[in-house]
């Protein structure tokens, strides 16, 4: 069976093509840096490699462009759309409505339209990619893996805010979490690697969005991301934790409207908003040549993770080991060292020579004494995705 996965991020959109139950993966790459002046191509199977600079403005072009190089009749790995079977869509927000991977249908795709609110940067795209499937793959199955559904295993005092007990439990207004296919992966690959024998994981996801989860028992108890994917970490774009009296007084006394309240903490906030990129290669690169903005910019990163790891140990009543995933946490190893140090309280003893290794796999970076184990592990969502796919399509014989 032949199963398309699309992972359609804030800036990026990640699509592998594989054939299952084997997991062998015939083509893969992503667009990078949507709706920048440039945007990068990175495109690989069994017979090319690709890899260039091309204009895409919106993730429907990007779509586009995927389907067009999957179907190109050299550069392509199917001859016919009616190849694929179905179609996994990474989905980041599912609210109440989804507990589980779930075969789309229109009330489906109207659930995911209306938490678009909740997850601006990402549903609507994630709803792009499941319309432009449906229209280039008619006869696929499309089936949508939700980001929130690892956690909810997060406990109630944990997900409640300390508002109204009637906002909860009439509205759903609570912590939902996200970047939950990537969590479960990593943390399942920890587990894995170290043969189930470690109790207490932080998991840190650092994309150009950021989220950091505790992890006990492999089940997920707390995440910086709450009721929709824009609080915590400081991201890309997004500002993460703000006294939210800055809203009412950007309001009241600085003129602003709500709508634009919203679109500046979600698009021109975070690392944007604190140094004018979002990139971060491009952010390390120009505070190497000493712009104090973007100096200060990684330092607040930095330190802003430092405290969840804080709080989390104090959660999880002890720390095993911090994961660095996603492509600011497998890449960036100056993030990686400003994370780690001065954290010996903790036992987080980095091993600078390991870290500054650039190897594609799962691997430890702590020194020999370290009492915490601090590793990088490659996520690969599109791998969960493909997998809870092809278990839906199987399990209901569709």
């Amino acid at each position: 069976m032949l199963i398309l996965i699309i992972n359609s991020g804030s800036s990026s959109i990640k699509f592998q093509l594989v054939e299952m139950p084997g997991e062998i993966v015939l083509s893969h790459g992503i667009i990078e840096r949507i709706g920048g002046k440039t945007s990068q191509l990175t495109y690989q199977n069994k017979n090319v490699k690709i890899k260039e600079e091309i204009a895409i403005k919106t993730h429907l072009e990007g779509l586009e462009a995927i389907v067009a190089l999957l179907l190109d009749t050299e550069k392509g790995s199917i001859s016919s759309a009616e190849d694929v079977s179905a179609i996994g869509h990474r989905v980041v927000h599912g609210g109440n409505d989804f507990s589980d991977t779930t075969l789309i249908n229109r009330e489906v795709k109207e659930a995911i339209d209306r938490l678009g609110t909740l997850a601006p940067l990402h549903n609507p795209h994630n709803l792009a990619g499941i319309t432009v499937a449906e229209k280039l793959f008619p006869k696929a199955k499309q089936v949508a893996v939700f980001d929130t559904a690892f956690h909810q295993t997060i406990p109630e005092k944990a997900k409640k805010y300390a508002i109204s007990n009637v906002l909860y439990d009439e509205n759903g207004i609570q912590l939902y979490g996200f970047h939950g296919t990537s969590h479960k992966y990593v943390t399942e690959k920890v587990n894995g690697y170290f043969g189930n024998s470690l109790e207490n994981i932080i998991s840190i996801h650092l994309g150009n969005g950021c989220s950091i989860t505790a992890v006990k028992n492999g089940k997920s108890i707390d995440h910086s991301l709450g009721f929709a994917p824009s609080n915590g970490l400081i991201m890309g774009s997004r500002s993460g934790d703000i006294d939210h009296s800055i809203i009412f007084y950007m309001v009241r006394n600085l003129g602003y409207k709500l709508e634009e309240v919203e679109a500046l903490l979600n698009k021109s906030s975070g690392m944007l908003g604190l140094s004018g990129l979002t990139d971060l290669r491009d952010i390390q690169r120009t505070a190497k040549e000493g712009d104090l903005n973007c100096i200060m910019a990684l330092e607040m990163n930095a330190y802003r993770i430092k405290k969840y790891i804080g709080s989390y140990t104090a959660v999880l009543n002890g720390l095993d080991a911090i994961i660095f995933t996603a492509g600011i946490g497998e890449n960036s190893s100056l993030i990686r060292e400003m994370v780690c140090r001065d954290m010996s309280f903790f036992g987080i003893s980095l091993d600078r020579e390991k870290n500054s290794e650039h190897r594609h796999h799962l691997r430890e970076i702590q020194e020999v004494d370290s009492k915490v184990k601090i590793l990088v592990v490659p996520t690969n969502e599109e791998a969960e995705i493909a997998k809870q796919t092809y278990a839906l399509v199987k399990e209901n014989k569709i």
